[in-house]
């Protein structure tokens, strides 16, 4: 493990999107969000999904459209045709778009249809925050968890957030498997084995071998709970908005040149349409007030709101630095050699 400057890594994966096609300010959007999943301990949001984009960009299955085609717009409700563009580029513009709906109607929903993977979902909750609305993402993916008895995977390990705004924000952010894969994934480029309780082999049998476990199943957080979210966000993400659902959408390291083709859902409230945003802010600070004066269980220090230990460690990598796994130097060296991208020279 070695640790950088956010703008080092910053530029080093900007530099190579831009070499793969991408206009310039598009690339350090895309890299901004996922060095910020670095920042925030979710490595599996972060830099280690670079080749992965790169070689979707390669082989065409990731456009460089610049923004979604708003294909449906019927007052505080729009649909948006994502036409297979980078997932981070869309989902900015949808949840945007949620948002300004929500200053109009109070409620704003937007879906994206033929999108692509969008990062860490905390990002657009977070974004709908910093506007002062409650702010819901989530997305579907390709069927990697089976219904509770069966041992074919039929729902995503789908993501979803949560952010509340206030003096003490609140930002649930959670895939519904046990583990999201992109955890799985590190585990193995890193040679560690995986909690039980993650994932199935391809019998359905609970494995610690990462790699049997990415041929298998992922398994549902809470067990028939997390499976019923999952699929409900199926639902709002990929029936509603008309584009691909349960084994319509592929998965995202499967053939490259085949598009991803999950879909989106983003959700803004404005809490001043309810009442007052004032009296918002502070009926949510006195529930987090009681949250934070829970009696605590003998060796705790403190409990923690949603979010709070990931937005620590954001300012704690802003400031200094953010801790990057060998395996991911490696293949973000060779994924730049492969486009001819120039990497900042604290990496090389």
């Amino acid at each position: 493990m070695s640790t950088f400057p956010v703008p080092v890594l910053v530029d080093a994966a900007a530099n190579i999107f831009t070499a793969a096609g991408v206009d310039p300010k598009d690339a350090r959007t895309v890299a901004e969000a996922l060095v910020e999943g670095d920042a925030r301990g979710i490595a599996s949001h972060g830099l280690m999904l670079v080749p992965m984009y790169v070689d979707r960009l390669l082989a065409g299955s990731v456009t460089t459209v610049r923004t979604a085609e708003v294909v449906v717009d019927a007052g505080a409700v729009a649909v948006l045709d994502a036409h297979n563009a980078l997932g981070i580029l869309t989902a900015d513009q949808g949840m945007a778009l949620a948002v300004e709906k929500a200053r109009a109607y109070g409620a704003g929903v937007v879906t994206s249809r033929h999108a692509f993977h969008f990062g860490g979902a905390f990002r657009y909750a977070q974004r709908a925050v910093d506007a002062g609305c409650v702010g819901i993402a989530a997305a579907n993916t390709r069927p990697l968890m089976p219904a509770p008895g069966g041992a074919t995977a039929v729902v995503g390990n789908n993501p979803i957030a949560v952010g509340v705004p206030g003096d003490d924000p609140i930002l649930v952010d959670m895939a519904l498997s046990e583990a999201a894969l992109g955890k799985i994934r590190l585990a193995e480029s890193e040679g560690r084995e995986i909690p039980l309780t993650w994932a199935a082999d391809a019998d359905g049998t609970p494995t610690s071998d990462p790699t049997a476990a990415i041929a298998g199943l992922l398994l549902p957080t809470g067990g028939p709970k997390g499976y019923g979210l999952a699929l409900v966000v199926d639902v709002l993400a990929g029936v509603l908005s008309g584009g691909a659902y349960g084994s319509g959408v592929k998965g995202l390291y499967a053939d490259s040149a085949v598009p991803n083709d999950c879909a989106h859902v983003f959700i803004a409230l404005d809490p001043a349409v309810f009442g007052s945003a004032g009296d918002f802010h502070q009926r949510t600070g006195d529930l987090a007030a009681q949250v934070r004066a829970s009696r605590l269980a003998p060796g705790v220090e403190a409990v923690l709101l949603p979010g709070q230990r990931e937005a620590d460690n954001a300012r704690r990598g802003h400031r200094e630095g953010v801790t990057v796994a060998a395996s991911v130097l490696t293949a973000l060296a060779d994924v730049a050699a492969r486009v001819g991208a120039d990497l900042p020279g604290e990496l090389t």
